[in-house]
């Protein structure tokens, strides 16, 4: 059950994307033995940056914090299931499983749209685990979306 705390984690990120106006999305990077290497939720109108996803933003400072553009043994956790960026970014990171919560129909790119990692160009297939807190995910997505339109 040590998934749940981390995906814990990663839901309060996401809750405090969405205070900020962003869509409400978390992701925790966790090295192996269960340090905390990172933490993010979505920055992408605050910095003006189509790449700054929770996921991207985690990568980045958890390379940054081991000196290294490479994960291997790194969990990644996150709210919502990784588009078709962050999905590849995470092949060319090498990290070891990837935990998600919510499936994105529309956008995403591991178990629904283009499945990056299913194709045989893909550099690295991490261990996939999804619906991890599904439910408080997909919630905190439709209650913001909800609120905006």
């Amino acid at each position: 059950m040590v998934f749940r705390s981390y995906m814990g984690l990663a839901l309060e990120e996401a809750r405090a994307a969405g205070e900020r106006g962003e869509v409400p999305v978390g992701a925790v990077l966790i090295a192996p033995g269960g340090r905390v290497l990172a933490r993010a939720g979505n920055r992408t109108r605050e910095l003006s940056d189509p790449t700054a996803h929770a996921e991207m933003l985690a990568i980045r400072e958890a390379c940054a914090a081991t000196g290294s553009d490479r994960l291997p043994g790194c969990d990644l956790y996150v709210t919502l299931e990784p588009c078709p960026m962050c999905a590849a970014a995470i092949g060319f990171a090498r990290i070891g499983r990837l935990y998600y919560g919510a499936a994105d129909a529309k956008s995403g790119g591991v178990g629904q749209g283009p499945r990056v990692f299913a194709h045989s160009q893909s550099h690295h297939v991490p261990d996939i685990y999804d619906g991890i807190d599904a439910e408080v995910s997909a919630a905190l997505l439709r209650d913001f979306f909800t609120a905006r339109r």
